[in-house]
């Protein structure tokens, strides 16, 4: 039997208004809302939850498309009183790299061939805009500017140079296997006892769910992975 869900209450338990403007504020700079709310009200209430304990260390995105994510979580993070946390974008800012044999989609189709096309047309798969486009878009939340700091070029390449000593929240949205892998083994030890793991394909890319699930065993990292909606998923990293 099949449950329904009528369309009129979906969203009647997140009656939040300050949700509702930064969502409002945020959304076209974001693909991730595509498919709901949902995972920036869990961005959102992570950000409440890291100020409200006091949980230590900065904000790392990685794959930031055009801001969006960041501007929801610094929007959220001025809203709950707190502009010290210092973000970190890690983001080629020219499209993503070609993807390997390990990065298909949940039905096991591969974009490799859009990537191709796209290639070919002189145009990039993945792109969300200039580095000077992202940091418009962030400034424009009214965040302390110098908190933020712009990392271009592959994560392989950038990290863990560029790596900061501390985190409180780590979202990967990265898309592929061989990025994903490398941003948890370079930045999830680098995560606080109680921060919070986001990883926006774990549900869509096989690439990024083997990664992480790879990473998990390997290090034998005790991650309850939440499911917020059919793509990302999110954690709590306990002692």
């Amino acid at each position: 039997m099949r449950l329904r869900i009528p369309q009129d209450i979906e969203y009647k338990d997140i009656n939040d208004p300050a949700f509702g403007r930064i969502a409002s504020l945020c959304a076209e700079y974001s693909l991730t809302v595509v498919r709901g709310l949902e995972p920036f009200y869990a961005l959102y209430k992570a950000v409440e939850y890291l100020i409200r304990h006091e949980i230590p260390g900065d904000f790392a995105e990685c794959g930031v498309w055009r801001g969006g994510s960041v501007m929801a979580a610094a929007l959220a993070c001025m809203h709950f009183g707190d502009t010290d946390r210092r973000f970190h974008l890690f983001d080629t800012f020219e499209g993503n790299p070609e993807p390997g044999p390990d990065d298909l989609d949940w039905d096991g189709k591969s974009p490799h061939g859009a990537w191709k096309q796209l290639t070919e047309q002189g145009k990039k798969w993945g792109y969300g805009g200039p580095l000077e486009a992202v940091r418009r878009n962030v400034f424009r939340t009214g965040y302390p500017e110098d908190r933020f700091t712009f990392v271009p070029g592959r994560v392989e390449q950038t990290l863990p140079d560029a790596a900061p000593e501390s985190l409180a929240l780590l979202r990967l949205d990265t898309d592929l296997y061989e990025s994903t892998a490398h941003e948890l083994e370079t930045l999830y030890p680098r995560l606080a006892v109680g921060g919070v793991l986001i990883i926006d394909d774990y549900g869509y890319y096989r690439g990024a769910r083997k990664a992480t699930d790879e990473f998990m065993d390997k290090t034998g990292a005790k991650i309850l992975l939440n499911r917020i909606d059919a793509s990302v998923r999110l954690g709590v990293k306990i002692g």
